[in-house]
């Protein structure tokens, strides 16, 4: 049984699930798979239009959770996610990323003695404060098996006393996602995405940017987006400063629009003639977007890894980041320059005359899932 809760997880599921079936039929094995949806991305942008692009089967069980504190999202998952557990009896609980349900998920699994595996375990940014890092942390203590996405992260299990049974370096399963998907995102056209997905209320100019003549913006952590004091300097910083070399392009999320209405910077943002303001994209446009930008702007863990493998200049907008192996210090393509206006401001022109460089960590190479599927069947060749 696998378990996704949120868009990140969705990109990291996909590939799981295809090699699920390739791995039976190649084996002469029945593996009955369920998946279970719980819900904490419920909007058709966030969650349904991801699942049709990347050939997800529908999940066999929605636990429609929704949204809610933390507190109540994890409360009434663990709650769901128990029946379904003592309905269907799964050998395994597989569950990804470092989202709510992963974390409750986990919990609830070990309650009831069945066995976990955590894909993308042993990240870590160090920040408490964060409310992943309490998930990745938990998840990782309670896992069976942690499926680590880089060397760096195995030493960080080492470090925290896992044993090296439990430990498995098996790449980055979100490049597989890029791989099968980046020819198909190449053939879309800047153009369609921009115009079928202005911003409700956003009038195009009708100046669309060629390649390496536009950066890209997402955000969506509260450390950038709640507080006033951080989050206006930054918009004034993008209004008047970074949209003069280049076409900004902004797929907003819906936490940045409520704050944009609520501190009234709305009609500035909208009406601003160098920046294009869109609504959440599907994985092939947001791909596209990235794969033709000169610059990325996010505080996004996984825009951080796709920059990294596509070459694209990032600012990081995060004093830490659990995903170190991405920094150029490591010979990444992201810099960490948190919401410290003065570092954005240097950093970002610094970036202007910087050049694409992929760069390709071991292993992140395509077959990420067929190791993982793989490391499963044979750690417990009883139950299959």
């Amino acid at each position: 049984m696998s378990v996704v809760g949120a868009r990140p997880n969705f990109m990291k599921i996909a590939p799981f699930i295809r090699s699920i079936k390739t791995y039976s039929s190649r084996n002469d094995i029945e593996i009955k798979h369920i998946l279970v949806h719980t819900g904490q991305h419920y909007d058709i942008r966030m969650s349904e239009a991801f699942f049709s692009e990347l050939e997800i089967p529908d999940p066999d069980i929605n636990l429609e959770i929704g949204s809610g504190s933390h507190a109540e999202q994890l409360g009434y998952t663990m709650i769901a996610f128990e029946k379904v557990l003592a309905e269907e009896m799964p050998d395994w609980v597989v569950v990804v990323g470092d989202v709510n349900a992963t974390l409750a998920c986990s919990v609830i699994a070990k309650r009831n003695n069945i066995k976990v595996c955590h894909i993308e375990a042993g990240l870590r940014s160090g920040d408490m404060s964060m409310p992943e890092e309490i998930n990745r942390l938990v998840t990782d203590r309670l896992s069976d098996l942690l499926m680590t996405p880089d060397l760096l992260s195995s030493e960080n299990l080492r470090k925290e006393g896992t044993s090296d049974e439990k430990i498995h370096f098996v790449g980055n399963i979100m490049i597989d996602t890029l791989e099968a998907n980046k020819q198909k995102a190449s053939g879309l056209s800047l153009d369609k995405i921009i115009t079928n997905n202005l911003a409700l209320g956003s009038i195009s100019s009708g100046n669309i940017p060629k390649d390496n003549g536009y950066a890209v913006l997402t955000l969506h952590r509260p450390s950038n987006v709640d507080k006033e004091e951080v989050f206006a300097p930054l918009i004034e910083f993008l209004l008047t400063e970074a949209s003069k070399d280049l076409t900004l392009i902004w797929p907003i999320h819906p936490r940045a629009r409520k704050q944009l209405k609520t501190l009234h910077l709305w009609d500035r943002v909208i009406n601003h003639p160098s920046l294009i303001l869109l609504e959440p994209l599907g994985y092939h446009e947001m791909l596209r977007l990235n794969m033709g930008a000169k610059i990325m702007l996010t505080d996004s863990g996984g825009l951080q890894e796709e920059c990294c493998v596509l070459g694209t200049p990032c600012l990081t907008l995060r004093w830490n980041t659990e995903r170190p192996v991405t920094l150029r210090e490591n010979g990444g393509a992201s810099v960490l320059v948190g919401n410290n206006i003065e570092r954005i401001r240097k950093e970002y022109f610094h970036t202007l005359n910087l050049n694409r460089e992929p760069s390709r960590p071991e292993l992140w190479d395509g077959h990420t899932a067929e190791r993982i599927i793989r490391i499963i069947a044979e750690s417990n060749r009883e139950v299959f």
